[in-house]
């Protein structure tokens, strides 16, 4: 019993002071006291072994002794084992800013750094524009006539986005532009997503490309004359990155650019002569002015210094001789502008490198750290905006449509995919809207970029998929009254696009962040390029100090104990301390991952996304928090909340098991289960009662529909003009109670026979209802109008036999004499 005693005070004396990282000193003077207890309690083995742990503990402390010794040692196996960072890497490690994420990392984040910048929303000028010329934008669109008649949008459409500045969102005002924050981008985005079309045409020049790689890198001749022009539409711009043989792995870029002399408006000048070969150009087609990336090479030395100079970014006109433009691809889904562009012997001047020669060579430090802002908004507004489009379409249509005389909202078949839509979506926003906040604070998130785009995508994808099956025959049919099947079938472009999610998982989120956000890893990397043991030193015993404290925080924090206060509400306390543990966990799993595979961790890629799916996890249940923190909940959004942590928290522990399942060092594997998941996986899938509640709320005319729609296009449209689903079905909703009322009335009337049981429709039960006077006149009379829109909004479309042939004379005609 003595010794038992001993051991549990030796333990929770160390996990104390491990858990507060309050270094050596405390773990000696721990050690060195319970060992005295143990001499006068009869365990003199016990205190032994406490006396030499202290001895060892106080030898790796002495900094002299250490740095004789056991620092030396240390420093040549780490330089043996730490992966290679090539210049490529470099530059992307060193482009953006680490905020939130970073804290992820430590196994303590610090809510207050989270919670310092309030999310204030958009100026009055900015919601003004969101309220009134987006509306307008979007009420221009007829997602048919867009898609399958024109490919295009409507000139009056482009006239409208030009004169209203929508292609300068991000440039400043005294060029002309709109200058909105990136909450307000954001915002546009989403409300634009009515149409994808429209979405990507407006969202592309105001992400990575010519305008934004102007303002931070451009000259001030090139500012003065295009962004101007940028703003006002004059100029449509479109950027060539990716080809046949560089997509994802931008830096392999085959294009070139070779120093030399040409002619250029008759005159002999310095320039470049390209041949290049680009594909899946957004905006190309309709093109005036060419983003362009290159690698450069001088063989000749005529600018002297290196002759292979690197990635480069031009700016050319369309016109430019030897430059092949304007022919399309067909985007699967979704037929926004999109193309090839082919260069063969292209002579320019060197005036048209973005920022002139000095930054000859610079192409890939532009490209990544414009990539950060980029990808926060543009996709993952997109995804937001489809959620909300998703959410109030499935809600609108599942309460309208009646299977066995009961809506389908309330069959929890159906119940389960729709509160599936909300969360996602609800997860979406919060995330888009926060990490947009950060921006406008001056940060350039780099990891939560990719988690972003990667995570949210796919949750596009998942959303749109819920909304076609609960939908069924309705979505599964094309036609003019079909809002959903183009955008599911354009989901894939998301996915692919901006770096694919493939790659983007398994070698971004991870792959990246371990360096970049860890707070002592890229020190410990810097310290060996720079060969200085002193520097060395010191950040690996604070590495050393953080593992030790990250093991004790989970361990402890699995079982409840030393969980700290947060700043949040009781019903988001509980996520925000399971944050807390599970940062920890990931901590120390992370570090775990690095010390044991070394450089091989960056072929183990699966080992790699799954961290990268924990950090994600860990970053997205945050945003929902904060959210959740700085807004006015309506009724049943605290359902919404609960469930989007729990299912978020619930994917989290699934990583982290897969993860400690195909760990290779499996006694490290075994010791992390233990320590990080000692009580198994305790977060399960959101309950059947969250779920009830939530679709529900989203199938009525409730406060929290309204608020899940409130960024989306909720108008009606000009008279004579395109239907919104939205609008139909969120006038439905008004009127769905009463008409519920009706339904149920002649719907048992008919049960005990009082009405004819060959009165089959609706409109029949009514009408017979009416004679019956079981209901009057005035009820008859909403159920025949409120019963025509249901069936409007219940059709599909039909056409001639031979309208879907391109080619009309290959139609058979079938059964025709």
């Amino acid at each position: 019993m003595n010794l038992l005693i001993v051991l549990v005070l030796a333990l929770a004396g160390l996990l104390f002071v491990m858990r507060r990282e309050s270094g050596a000193a405390s773990a000696i003077t721990v050690m060195v006291v319970v060992a005295v207890i143990g001499l006068f309690m009869g365990t003199p083995w016990l205190s032994l072994l406490l006396f030499i742990g202290a001895g060892v503990t106080a030898a790796c402390g002495l900094q002299g002794f250490r740095r004789q010794w056991l620092s030396p040692r240390i420093f040549q196996v780490f330089k043996n084992v730490a992966p290679k960072v090539s210049e490529t890497e470099q530059v992307a490690l060193d482009a953006g800013t680490v905020g939130w994420d970073g804290q992820l990392f430590t196994g303590r984040p610090q809510w207050s750094q989270l919670l310092s910048n309030r999310n204030s929303g958009l100026t009055p000028e900015e919601q003004s524009f969101v309220d009134n010329q987006c509306a307008e934008a979007a009420s221009m669109c007829n997602a048919w006539d867009i898609a399958f008649e024109r490919a295009d949008l409507p000139k009056e459409l482009w006239d409208y986005l030009k004169k209203e500045g929508f292609f300068g969102m991000i440039i400043p005002k005294e060029y002309g532009g709109l200058g909105l924050s990136a909450k307000a981008q954001s915002a546009v985005l989403q409300k634009l997503s009515a149409n994808e079309v429209l979405m990507v045409c407006v969202g592309v020049p105001n992400s990575l490309g010519p305008g934004e790689l102007l303002l931070k890198y451009g000259t001030e001749e090139q500012k003065n004359h295009y962004l101007p022009r940028l703003a006002d539409g004059r100029e449509i711009p479109c950027f060539g990155l990716t080809g046949p043989r560089a997509g994802s792995d931008a830096t392999s870029l085959p294009d070139t650019g070779i120093v030399c002399k040409g002619m250029h408006n008759g005159e002999e000048v310095l320039g470049l002569k390209l041949n290049f070969e680009k594909r899946w150009i957004t905006l190309a087609p309709i093109a005036t002015v060419v983003g362009l990336a290159f690698r450069m090479f001088d063989p000749d030395g005529l600018l002297g210094g290196e002759k292979d100079r690197g990635i480069t970014c031009a700016l050319i006109p369309r016109d430019t001789d030897g430059m092949d433009i304007g022919r399309r691809h067909a985007p699967i889904g979704s037929p926004f502008m999109n193309g090839p562009i082919i260069g063969k012997d292209v002579f320019i001047p060197l005036d048209y490198l973005i920022g002139g020669v000095e930054m000859a060579g610079q192409g890939w430090r532009m490209l990544v750290e414009c990539l950060s802002v980029g990808r926060c908004i543009t996709l993952p507004s997109g995804a937001a905006g489809t959620g909300a489009y998703a959410t109030g379409t499935a809600g609108g249509f599942t309460r309208i449509r009646r299977q066995f005389n009961t809506p389908i909202a309330d069959m929890e078949g159906v119940q389960e995919p729709l509160a599936r839509i909300a969360a996602l979506s609800y997860i979406t926003r919060c995330t888009v809207n926060q990490t947009a906040n950060m921006i406008d604070n001056g940060e350039k998130p780099a990891v939560p970029s990719a988690i972003l785009k990667s995570q949210l995508t796919e949750f596009q994808r998942q959303v749109v998929t819920d909304a076609m099956d609960v939908h069924g025959g309705k979505t599964v049919t094309l036609g003019p009254r079909n809002y959903l099947g183009i955008g599911y079938a354009g989901a894939a472009v998301s996915i692919t696009v901006e770096g694919a999610n493939i790659m983007t998982r398994s070698l971004m989120i991870f792959g990246q962040g371990a360096i970049r956000c860890h707070p002592y890893v890229l020190r410990e990397l810097a310290a060996k390029d720079k060969d200085d043991l002193d520097a060395f030193d010191e950040a690996f015993f604070e590495h050393a100090g953080l593992i030790f404290g990250n093991a004790a925080r989970a361990f402890t924090q699995a079982f409840g104990i030393g969980r700290g206060d947060t700043p949040f509400d009781s019903a988001a306390a509980p996520y925000a301390r399971a944050i807390n543990r599970f940062s920890a966990a990931f901590g120390l799993c992370a570090d775990a991952a690095m010390t044991t595979l070394g450089a091989d961790l960056k072929r183990r890629e699966l080992i790699s996304a799954r961290l990268g799916d924990v950090l994600s996890n860990l970053y997205l249940t945050s945003m929902v928090l904060k959210q959740w923190h700085e807004s006015q909940a309506v009724e049943d959004e605290r359902a919404l909340m609960e469930y989007s942590c729990q299912y978020l928290l619930h994917r989290l522990e699934e990583a982290m098991d897969e993860l400690l399942n195909n760990l290779p060092n499996r006694l490290v594997a075994n010791t992390l289960r233990v320590v990080t998941l000692p009580l198994g996986r305790r977060w399960h899938a959101p309950s059947d009662k969250l779920t009830q509640t939530i679709a529900l709320a989203i199938s009525t005319d409730s406060a929290l529909r309204r608020k899940m729609l409130s960024n989306a296009y909720n108008g009606e449209g000009k008279p004579g003009g395109f239907p919104n689903p939205l609008a139909q079905y969120n006038k439905l909703l008004a009127d769905n109670p009463r008409a519920d009322s009706i339904y149920r009335i002649v719907d048992k009337a008919q049960a005990k026979g009082e009405l004819p049981m060959d009165a089959l429709h609706p409109e029949q039960k009514v009408e017979e209802g009416l004679k019956a006077k079981l209901i009057s006149e005035d009820d008859a009379k909403f159920m025949r109008e409120y019963e025509a829109e249901v069936l409007e909004m219940l059709s599909v479309d039909d056409f001639a036999f031979d309208e879907l042939a391109h080619d009309k004379r290959k139609v058979i005609k079938h059964n025709v004499a």
